[in-house]
């Protein structure tokens, strides 16, 4: 794993795919002042158990050994096991962090787990910020690392990353035309929510990435895909407008059941009428419509944000651009290139 600094800030994160992520690294200040949060809310807590269990140790006869010992374990719980638990379940967030937009991940731009955590924690207890070290290795290393790393990040392969850079919007999903049936004809069960809200990911910030990577990733990501679902596309197609399509088609199914799944009324008086309900004067309700996947073409179509792929063909294979297909209807496109199933040839729904 390698990293490059970039201005403003932004440092780039090379992971073991070789994809670059640029995230924007938390310095000492906005630390110190999550560090401080937290340190705050464990003074509250450990007042509150002290005072406990100072009222219990003082009506007991108990040596004062004994009473330093606890004290010390309630201590060390607090200061180490809230760090430890809540970055643990929290992947890589305490309190503090949460307040301030702050994650901890490790140095490839995954989430942390519990040994990340603990050793991030003890080095924290006992090396930064000791104060038979007067509190300072932590600080001289965290100003002196490009990265603003103190020493148990270094130790445990982590950065601080800030997460509130720029708010990521949920990306336009399409199918092409000559995709529709395929789609439809997708087995997506075995596509879990990480893999897909991943694929999401990707295709949200498809716009902000380089070219290498965004070639890169979207080839690891359309292969992982590819794997758990089934039947391959038709024709060859590019890694984003495969990416699209599956999304799309699930998000379709999703909204299909939502919308025919009704949920039966509920409390304490259920409808259990032995008898049917009165026909409608007005004749059978007229089913709902099943959502569509595709997008309204026009001035206020929302714009595509794979319309800028690189000019050179990627290598063949099965995500390589495809040639036009032939089709015995013509079918609305909208500016980007991408068909808009569902609509007519004037761009209005249909």
């Amino acid at each position: 794993m390698s990293t490059q600094e970039g201005g403003g800030g932004v440092s780039q994160l090379v992971t073991g795919e070789a994809v670059v992520l640029q995230v924007r690294i938390a310095r000492m200040p906005t630390r110190a002042l999550a560090c401080a949060i937290d340190m705050l809310l464990q003074g509250i807590v450990l007042s509150v158990l002290i005072a406990l269990l100072a009222g219990f140790l003082f009506g007991s006869e108990v040596s004062e050994a004994l009473a330093g010992a606890l004290i010390f374990v309630v201590v060390l719980l607090v200061v180490v096991g809230y760090r430890v638990v809540m970055e643990t379940l929290t992947r890589g967030r305490t309190l503090g962090k949460m307040v301030l937009g702050l994650k901890v991940v490790r140095d490839d731009g995954s989430s942390i787990r519990f040994r990340h955590a603990l050793v991030r924690t003890l080095m924290w207890f006992f090396v930064d910020f000791a104060p038979w070290f007067a509190a300072c290795p932590g600080i001289v290393a965290s100003l002196m690392n490009k990265q603003g790393k103190r020493i148990g990040d270094m130790v445990s392969g982590t950065v601080v990353i800030r997460e509130r850079n720029q708010p990521m919007a949920s990306p336009p999903l399409f199918v092409p035309g000559h995709l529709v049936q395929w789609a439809q004809s997708l087995e997506l069960s075995r596509l879990s929510d990480e893999l897909a809200n991943a694929a999401r990911d990707y295709l949200a910030r498809f716009t902000e990435l380089l070219p290498g990577p965004q070639y890169a990733l979207g080839e690891a990501l359309a292969a992982r895909v590819a794997a758990v679902i089934a039947p391959a596309p038709p024709t060859q197609v590019i890694a984003p407008a495969y990416l699209s399509a599956v999304l799309a088609e699930r998000r379709r199914r999703e909204l299909q059941r939502l919308s025919t799944h009704r949920p039966l009324p509920t409390g304490p008086f259920p409808s259990t009428s032995p008898y049917p309900p009165a026909p409608s004067p007005y004749g059978p309700a007229a089913p709902a419509p099943a959502p569509s996947y595709a997008v309204p073409v026009g001035p206020f179509a929302p714009p595509s944000p794979y319309g800028a792929l690189p000019p050179a063909p990627p290598p063949p294979g099965l995500f390589a651009p495809p040639a036009p297909p032939a089709q015995s209807r013509p079918a609305t496109v909208n500016a980007e290139g991408w068909a808009a199933p569902g609509s007519n040839e004037a761009g209005h729904w249909s």
